[in-house]
Parts: C-alpha cells; sequence; structure tokens
C-alpha cells in the first residue's frame, strides 16, 4: 500500500503531489490502466511481437554512436 504522510508544515495539494509522483514512478498508474480490460493471450502476444519490430526497426535506421 502506497502512501504519503502529510507534513506539520505542507498543504493538502503538495502533499497530494506528492503521491501523485510517487505512484508514477512506482508505475501503479500505468498498471491500473493496461488491466482495466481483459487482454486475450494472443492479443498480448501480437502487441508484444509489434513492440519488438518497431524497436528492432528503431535501431536499424539510428546509427549507435
Amino acid at each position: 500500500m502506497t502512501g504519503v504522510k502529510v507534513r506539520d508544515d505542507e498543504s493538502f495539494e503538495k502533499a497530494l503531489r506528492r503521491f501523485n509522483k510517487f505512484c508514477e514512478k512506482a508505475g501503479i498508474l500505468s498498471d491500473i490502466k493496461k488491466n482495466q480490460h481483459y487482454e486475450k493471450p494472443s492479443e498480448i502476444k501480437k502487441r508484444k511481437m509489434a513492440a519488438a519490430k518497431r524497436k528492432a526497426r528503431k535501431s536499424i535506421y539510428r546509427p549507435s554512436d
């Protein structure tokens, strides 16, 4: 369970901003968005294959330093 303790001299808005930043760094929001709808195993495989193709194509066209 993630949580942020509000400091004595801190406003609620600042604490909320810190909480949101903490959740973003932990990847919680992306996991929630990813798991909102059921994805069939074939769709997962198709998505991962497309990402691998994009990554391979990107590495071919970008010369390494």
